[in-house]
């Protein structure tokens, strides 16, 4: 006979989550034990969506008791799944209906200023992330996740993709490393998630493991026509939505690698560094100046550039040193990056700031384009500003100049 099992947070200060506790039984039905801060409101309601939630997972008899905080419907559905699952139960999927705000696409070559990391397992976190307005949104299932919450988390970010809206963010998910990352993605791929990242990379077969990995899923859950979008149906995939991928370089071997790794898959959009493992692997420790990570930094944006990808710089991890913050960026750019990660939203708008074009680079990329422009309509085959040579590659970089300044209102 199953024990009975937990999952969830309980606690004074705990919001947006709840606990469960399940105890399967041989017979007496269904039997509910609530107490939640919202009973008056949806006492009702958070008992109806756990029958329901029962019997969509073939489960007749069970004692179940929930203390709520203030959960939304997605994150009982993730707590009361993996409760059963941590019963020893293998249920269908309890699937959240995928909400029409959760299925739009991203891009190869969309910005990637901002990545806002979000821990996996807080459901708290997700609910009004995109109003913060980072270019991408990570769910993270990797290094802000304990090991004995990781199952959970995975649920959580499943019910996630399907009914969070990030407002058009990109949505990205770091999975964890190895043979539990390649299950990770059995969790997500089938839902929606943009990009997914890579982490501790060393060497191009972890990036091909993934992208088979993707592929095998992608396979299994094909599209087909009358897909339902309810609970507890089958998942289809629409292959075009197939996720692109970023692997994180953190390791003096991943360095040493980089290029390998940024041609390892044709999915790859970005190849990113992550500076708190790599001092950790050389032995130094992580100073503001960075001159002890130069040498990596600029091994990441060779490698990426090189293989026609953005290169991602790391996280400022001083939250309140929003002047450190803003210096760490200029000089992210200045070697050629083209985003860094964040970890708190106040960190967002500084970075996207940091990173759009400057009146004067906007000025010179214009100029660029209209000689460009200019010189197509007469058929040369030579493109000349002034008394200066434009080559192909800067007319490109000033293209996308132009085309960021578009986008964020700079310019008509």
């Amino acid at each position: 006979m199953p024990k009975p099992s937990t999952a969830g947070r309980q606690g004074e200060n705990i919001r947006s989550d709840c606990w469960i506790s399940v105890e399967p039984r041989d017979s007496g039905g269904i039997e509910i034990v609530l107490n939640s801060r919202v009973e008056s409101m949806y006492g009702d309601s958070i008992r109806e969506l756990c029958r329901e939630g029962l019997t969509k997972m073939e489960i007749q008899n069970a004692h179940i008791e929930i203390e709520d905080y203030g959960a939304l419907p997605w994150t009982i559905m993730a707590r009361i799944e993996t409760a059963v699952h941590r019963a020893g139960l293998n249920p269908p999927e309890w699937l959240p209906e995928m909400k029409q705000h959760s299925e739009y696409s991203t891009s190869r070559d969309r910005f990637r200023r901002s990545r806002l990391y979000l821990p996996g397992n807080e459901p708290r976190f997700f609910i009004n992330a995109g109003l913060h307005k980072p270019d991408c949104i990570i769910l993270d299932l990797e290094d802000s996740v304990a090991p004995a919450e990781k199952d959970a988390a995975r649920v959580l970010v499943r019910n996630t993709l399907r009914t969070v809206n990030f407002y058009g963010t990109e949505r990205m998910v770091r999975i964890n490393q190895g043979k539990r990352g390649l299950e990770d993605l059995e969790w997500i791929v089938p839902h929606n998630v943009h990009v997914v990242l890579i982490p501790k990379v060393e060497s191009a077969e972890q990036v091909q493991a993934v992208d088979e990995k993707i592929d095998e899923i992608l396979t299994r859950c094909h599209p087909s026509a009358g897909d339902s979008k309810s609970s507890g149906q089958p998942q289809r995939v629409d292959r075009s939505k197939r996720p692109y991928l970023m692997p994180i370089i953190e390791s003096a071997l991943g360095g040493i690698k980089a290029y390998e790794i940024a041609t390892a898959s044709p999915n790859n959009v970005a190849l990113a560094v992550g500076l708190e493992d790599y001092t950790a692997d050389i032995g130094v420790q992580r100073t503001l100046k960075g001159r002890e990570s130069f040498l990596m930094r600029s091994m990441i944006v060779n490698a990426a550039r090189a293989a026609g990808i953005q290169p991602i710089d790391t996280v400022f991890s001083d939250v309140a040193d929003i002047e450190g913050l803003q210096a760490s960026v200029i000089e992210a750019k200045s070697l050629g990056f083209d985003g860094k990660g964040c970890i708190h939203p106040r960190q967002i708008a500084v970075i996207n700031r940091a990173f759009a074009p400057t009146n004067v680079e906007i000025e010179k990329a214009q100029k660029i384009v209209m000689a460009f422009d200019k010189a197509e309509k007469e058929g040369l085959g030579v493109v000349s500003l002034g008394s200066k040579m434009i080559d192909p590659p800067v007319v490109k970089r000033a293209l996308r100049t132009v085309e960021m300044a578009k986008a964020l209102g700079l310019i008509k």
